[in-house]
């Protein structure tokens, strides 16, 4: 399976009275495939699948593969704190048509390297999908090592991590364990391009939502090993990025995609809607900004 290259962490749009909203996760999807995103990721963190019911995970990915229909992998955010959980959620999403499933990190429950090397190969075992591994330690309160790392690979179903730490070292220790059935794939937007040209080969991104080419432009020149090319992808996309940080992922962006016509930016609670101000208003203006560059090009 062919996962590399520029991947979204798609957002999940909600309409009013907070149901999912198909029609705009539709013009998501199709925005995302036009602006030439690699695969897709459904229900992540970025998509809020911890606020999603067990029927509207189901609704969500169906109407993704059936709307995709093998255009590019779609990937299923399959992990729970729980093992036994997070193999059914794997069954459930094979069932879906999913083409892989992105395992985070158990959250909240800390587990030991070796508990978690345990529920990784269980997932691997019984879930009946390829899994990517997914380490965010700031979100799971646990760091997968890349000791860990080394061993999981060697299991034919798990193909892959999306690291999210993006320290130097960790990019390198990383980058030693690719090999041609092992992909790395970096989780943060802001060192993506340095982790790609240090070996990963891609990036699972939440900018990419709003901004799929220019995202896309990046992938492309940090994959290709282009450093000129990487770096003023990534000075062009500065100024979004750190717009972005105005709040926790995904309230920033979501609130881009009204602006793009893609959707509310309403997130479900506890996560609240970036209000109207100065943050607001720069996130629109790089936006802005970014479309005017695209068509100028």
């Amino acid at each position: 399976m062919n996962i590399r290259g520029s991947i979204c962490a798609l957002a999940t749009p909600f309409g009013a009275g907070g149901a999912l909203d198909l029609a705009a996760f539709g013009r998501l999807l199709d925005y995302q495939i036009e602006g030439g995103t690699q695969a897709l990721v459904v229900a992540g963190s970025t998509g809020e699948a911890h606020m999603l019911e067990h029927d509207e995970f189901g609704r969500l990915l169906a109407f993704a593969v059936k709307h995709v229909a093998g255009r590019v992998p779609v990937i299923a955010g399959t992990g729970e704190a729980g093992t036994a959980k997070t193999v059914a959620a794997t069954r459930h999403a094979r069932e879906l048509g999913a083409d892989a499933a992105l395992v985070v990190a158990p959250y909240y429950v800390r587990p030991t390297q070796e508990g978690m090397r345990r529920h990784f190969l269980e997932v691997a075992e019984q879930g009946g999908l390829p899994v990517l591994l997914y380490n965010v330690p700031g979100r799971t309160a646990c760091d997968i090592d890349p000791a860990t790392v080394a061993q999981l690979r060697e299991h034919p179903a798990i193909i892959g991590i999306k690291e999210a730490r993006g320290d130097a070292e960790r990019i390198h220790a990383l980058a030693e364990l690719v090999r041609p059935d092992f992909v790395y794939l970096s989780g943060d937007d802001a060192t993506a391009g340095e982790a790609m040209l240090a070996g990963a080969a891609g990036t699972i991104s939440v900018v990419a939502n709003l901004v799929p080419k220019a995202f896309r432009a990046l992938c492309d020149a940090a994959t290709g090993g282009d450093q000129a090319a990487t770096a003023r992808c990534r000075m062009a996309l500065d100024p979004l990025l750190l717009a972005l940080e105005c709040a926790p992922n995904p309230i920033a962006v979501k609130a881009g995609l009204p602006e793009l016509g893609l959707g509310s930016a309403m997130p479900r609670l506890p996560l609240v809607e970036l209000e109207e101000g100065p943050a607001r208003a720069r996130l629109r203006t790089e936006l802005a900004t970014l479309a005017s560059l695209a068509n100028a090009a």
